[in-house]
């Protein structure tokens, strides 16, 4: 059980030199996002948001990875499923997950109201990123205030192969328009040195130093009083939301849900494999053609 919450089933919560770390333990899933997992997180991220002798956040993820990406087999299960299953633990959907795409949207923009939290807090958080940092783990660790990643640490949206739109989307303001598209035209993966040469993290440090280095930022910042950091956090947020940012989340999710209602030969492929085999089957055949999948853009050698 964590310091302050009474639900910890997929979360570690505790409080340190006014450094609030959440870290997300599902390792051996390698904490892929289940809905539980999600609802926990916000749980997390509103109570480090609200108590006084908290003025930072520090996001992570316990065992090889920060996050896999959205828990797909349990996902799929449940639009192979009859009826409307439940969102959740205790909270009942009158939705289902293999109706129309209006159902869809709607239980994407239900997923939403936690994987956009950190946008909206008042605290800044840090995301700590190690392992792979794919899919819904992109949702979450771009929608915080700074990403500091390990070296080695594999970043990027494989399931725009065959699966989707990112239900959140921070690309383009991380990164551009070229670089966003780049990395959704192919799913590839960015490596995490490499991430911050291009503006999709703040910064890297060698894997066996990522630990020191990320929670010595967060007890620099946290050396200025909450108020101040809600200042500056919010009028950096407010010229973002100036731009679209808000909006453009809600159209993604839209675009997403379409997606999911296309009958392309990938996409068929990947239903098909998961309605008949198994995830392991179906991410095989979705991202072999791309071999190791990993970015290396000519200037990254300088």
């Amino acid at each position: 059980m964590g310091r302050y919450l009474t639900s910890t089933d997929f979360i570690i919560f505790e409080v340190r030199d006014a450094v609030a770390r959440i870290t997300l333990n599902r390792p051996e899933r390698r904490n892929a996002l289940s809905r539980e997992l999600l609802m926990e997180l916000h749980a997390a991220l509103t109570e480090a948001d609200a108590l006084t002798d908290v003025n930072v956040i520090l996001l992570d993820g316990a065992g090889k990875d920060f996050c896999a990406g959205y828990d797909l087999a349990a996902s799929y299960a449940g639009r192979a499923a009859e009826g409307n299953p439940a969102p959740g633990r205790n909270e009942p959907s009158y939705r289902s997950l293999i109706g129309t795409v209006d159902d869809d949207c709607w239980n994407l923009e239900y997923s939403q109201r936690f994987t956009l939290a950190m946008f909206d807090l008042h605290k800044p958080v840090i995301a700590k990123v190690h392992g792979n940092c794919l899919a819904g783990g992109t949702d979450i660790a771009l929608g915080c205030d700074i990403v500091i990643a390990a070296e080695d640490a594999r970043i990027g949206f494989p399931a725009t192969r065959a699966n989707g739109n990112p239900p959140n989307h921070w690309w383009y303001y991380h990164v551009g328009p070229q670089w966003a598209k780049r990395m959704l035209f192919t799913g590839d993966v960015i490596l995490g040195k490499d991430a911050a040469k291009i503006g999709l993290v703040l910064d890297w440090a060698p894997t066996d130093r990522l630990e020191e280095e990320a929670y010595a930022l967060a007890r620099r910042i946290a050396l200025v009083d909450a108020e101040l950091l809600s200042t500056y956090k919010r009028v950096v947020n407010f010229a973002m939301e100036m731009q679209g940012a808000k909006t453009l989340q809600r159209f993604s999710a839209e675009l997403d849900a379409r997606a999911h209602f296309t009958n392309g030969p990938r996409r068929t492929q990947f239903k098909a494999d998961m309605a008949t085999g198994t995830l392991k089957q179906a991410l095989t055949n979705r991202d072999g053609p791309f071999g190791d999948s990993v970015i290396r853009a000519n200037w990254f050698k300088d």
